[in-house]
């Protein structure tokens, strides 16, 4: 007698891009977050995508409204499917069509808006993520979970100790993993007791002092739920739908203990970043089973002339002489010049590599070229793409402390320096 054949769910993956991302301003003045260069060589958006890839699932939408020609011209040049997989990464920017005006309400708005597109790939479930967080997941565990449980809905959860809980929506789950209550961001002063996490419910290795569940804006929907969720007026999913489904279909939570970071705000971002040139970092690039895919450039290997450098990351393409780093990220096609001495520094690179010609233009006209010129002095900052500093900068080094806020050639976020992409700043310039 032959088994029983098991049906392999149709999976659809849809990314979330996010609204103006005013929290990563001056990041997004030209861009949308997911397209926010991050960790030397990589988009935001390449950790999402990723996960999906290495679980397996290759079908995949990302939404976006604002800024997104960079973000379109890097999924072009980084994901390319051969013709058998049927894989793809699409981008559904926000569209007027004759049946509504264009512009995303929300979370669960955008989705709605794009149902037609999705209904074409005939999926059985839908995994939605986050195009603004850091973290590795197995989504294809995620969904047998989602599956065996039995449930319509499954959200990820991070536990969380009281005082992190009052910045997150909360779940109060029972002793199955079923979630009976959902409540946005509960005020720091508020009794929530009655929200800790059921022993039943508790991983064996989880910290004691963690004692909450998070949702993390992740979430498995079967396709069935999904459009009966989405017929009505709710914008979002965290603040309304999920609320609503909790009334009258089975939502469960799936615990996730491993690494996790929301890098939704300069200060996250700088935190995440830097975090990357401990010994042992929180986030792991250096899996070769579970590779983070990005855009393929073919630059040369970086060239160090000279310089001494302590548990700082250079991308491709570097020229780096003489010059003292530490704790830093270097990106891609970043020229230092000799005698730059940066400590906590997110250097994003350049785009392209300027000519003999540009430099003697520059030169003539008395801008800098792009990059550091000499004896640069950086601490806690982050330079944008195509910055170009003149010799002798000194930037964040006296004490000087700044109202968060823009101040001009820069901008300030929690003590953090943050030089917007594409700026000249002449040379002697302290800041």
């Amino acid at each position: 007698m032959s088994e029983e054949k098991t049906v392999e769910p149709r999976v659809l993956a849809i990314i979330l891009g996010g609204g103006k991302g005013t929290r990563l301003y001056p990041l997004t003045k030209e861009r949308s977050k997911p397209a926010v260069p991050f960790g030397g060589k990589y988009r935001i958006v390449d950790i999402p995508i990723s996960n999906c890839i290495n679980s397996g699932y290759h079908k995949i939408y990302l939404l976006t409204q604002f800024n997104s020609a960079s973000l379109h011209q890097h999924i072009i040049n980084s994901y390319t499917f051969d013709r058998f997989s049927r894989g793809f990464v699409e981008i559904l920017a926000a569209e007027q069509t004759l049946e509504h005006s264009g512009w995303y309400e929300g979370t669960a708005d955008a989705v709605r808006k794009h149902v037609s597109h999705f209904k074409a790939q005939n999926p059985t479930h839908y995994i939605i993520l986050s195009g603004d967080q850091l973290y590795r997941m197995d989504l294809k565990k995620f969904m047998n979970e989602h599956i065996a449980s039995g449930a319509d809905i499954t959200i990820a959860a991070k536990a969380v100790n009281r005082e992190d809980a009052s910045g997150f929506g909360i779940m109060k789950v029972d002793d199955s993993s079923r979630i009976t209550e959902f409540m946005e961001k509960p005020a720091k002063d508020m009794n929530i007791d009655e929200w800790k996490i059921p022993g039943k419910s508790r991983a064996k290795d989880l910290p004691e002092n963690l004692e909450y569940l998070a949702s993390m804006g992740i979430y498995i929907f079967n396709a069935d739920t999904m459009d009966e969720m989405l017929d009505n007026d709710f914008n979002d999913f965290g603040k309304e739908i999920i609320p609503e489904a909790i009334k009258s279909k089975k939502v469960n939570s799936y615990i996730f203990n491993g690494y996790w970071e929301d890098i939704g705000t300069i200060k996250s971002f700088y935190d995440a970043t830097l975090d990357l040139t401990k010994p042992v970092p929180s986030f792991n690039f250096y899996d070769e089973a579970k590779p983070i895919y990005t855009h393929m450039r073919n630059l040369p290997p970086s060239k160090i002339n000279n310089a001494d450098m302590t548990q700082s990351l250079a991308s491709e393409g570097c020229v780096i002489t003489e010059s003292r780093l530490q704790h830093s990220v270097i990106g891609v096609r970043s020229i230092i010049s000799e005698g730059c001495d940066l400590n906590g520094v997110i250097m994003m690179g350049a785009d392209f590599y300027e000519s003999e010609e540009q430099k003697a233009l520059n030169k003539k006209k008395n801008v800098p070229n792009i990059g550091l010129g000499k004896n640069c002095k950086i601490n806690k900052a982050i330079i944008d793409k195509n910055a170009c500093i003149g010799d002798n900068c000194c930037i964040n080094i006296n004490g000087k402390k700044y109202e968060d806020g823009d101040h001009g050639l820069f901008y300030s976020a929690d003590g953090i320096i943050v030089i917007r992409k594409g700026v000249k700043i002449p040379a002697g310039t302290v800041i």
